[in-house]
């Protein structure tokens, strides 16, 4: 006999204002305030140090600058939400940038082709990473550092490791690059869509419910019926095909295809912010919110130690230790044993 339960609605019973407020707070989560708190820390710091750090055009070169970033954030989020990871992602994107450039300028300066092969080679190199770690077997940091190293290495190879082709003389490029909606760079645009398109993916489908399951326990995941394997190839597909994206973008923003240049490190900056923005690197936990949070937080930190001359080897060294940072106070939350401590 099944017994109908009415679930408890508050619609019709206005909640008091403190409960409003802690509702709020609630939704809002205390990773994402301490983001959004440190955020500003930094912006009222650099913004006291230097009169032009909070100037309109200061902060668009912020977006701008953390927009190939935030997209391969965003799908880091994804892949560490279901348990796994990707560390290729910095030479997917150089990989993509080179290829846009070289059949953009060899196929006859036709912007769709060059971005075509570039989005076809990075769906190639998402598949193949997700092969190798479903079917091989391979752990998914191993794969993915072999991929560090393979599609850098490709990259090199075809470039000869220089700067290829020249795409400003194309109106889509300098569109993409250089051009503004609403008064707002497109490149903010274009990480704006894919933020919003994942996070929707993520938590309104059972794409999402089935991604968030995978990596919270797969065991369970895959007792519930779900293809855990397919998800997985998908998933690094995904990623692919967003650094691909991102690695279009460095081309329209350089102004030619980057073996190297502008794409190395950014694996690390996109583990780092989704890491600061909650994402447990066990799985099954993440936002894209405080992800793109996190995003924020590293580009206004980076252009401001630039705009005060600081030695960039110091940016790295920030990136670092907020990773650390951020899996110490993970690690803390989940009350889980440190190694070589006692209970």
């Amino acid at each position: 006999m099944t017994t109908t339960r009415t679930p408890a609605t508050t619609d019709s019973v206005p909640a008091p204002a403190g409960k409003s407020r802690g509702t709020l707070l609630s939704s809002l989560g205390g990773q994402n305030l301490s983001l959004i708190g440190a955020l500003v820390l930094v912006l009222a710091l650099f913004g006291l140090l230097n009169d032009n750090y909070l100037s309109l055009s200061n902060l668009q070169v912020i977006g701008e600058a953390a927009t190939i970033t935030g997209l391969l954030a965003v799908v880091q989020t994804v892949v560490i939400i279901c348990g796994g990871l990707d560390i290729s992602v910095g030479s997917q994107a150089g990989l993509a940038s080179v290829v846009s450039a070289m059949v953009f300028t060899s196929g006859g300066s036709n912007p769709y082709l060059g971005m075509a092969a570039a989005i076809g080679v990075g769906l190639l190199v998402g598949v193949v990473n997700g092969v190798f770690i479903v079917y091989g077997r391979v752990n998914p940091t191993i794969a993915t550092l072999a991929g560090l190293a393979a599609y850098k290495g490709v990259a090199q190879l075809v470039s000869g490791g220089r700067a290829q082709g020249y795409v400003l003389n194309d109106p889509l490029f300098v569109f993409l690059g250089r051009g503004k909606i609403a008064g707002v760079p497109v490149m903010i645009w274009i990480l704006a869509v894919v933020a919003l398109a994942v996070h929707v993916l993520l938590k309104y489908t059972d794409i999402g419910r089935n991604v968030y399951a995978i990596g919270g326990n797969d065991t369970a995941a895959r007792l519930a019926g779900i293809d855990i394997n397919k998800y997985l190839v998908a998933v690094y597909a995904l990623i692919g095909v967003v650094a691909a994206v991102a690695g279009i973008l460095l081309t329209a923003r350089t102004g030619s295809g980057q073996p190297v240049s502008g794409s190395e490190g950014l694996e690390l900056k996109a583990v780092t912010a989704a890491a600061l923005g909650g994402c447990a690197l066990k799985g099954g936990k993440g936002g894209i919110g405080g992800t793109l949070l996190a995003v924020a937080l590293l580009g206004a930190l980076e252009n401001g130690l630039t705009v005060e001359g600081i030695n960039t080897f110091w940016q790295n060294v920030a990136q670092g230790a907020l990773l650390v940072a951020a899996v110490v106070i993970q690690q803390r939350r989940s009350g889980e044993r440190a190694v070589g401590l006692p209970h």
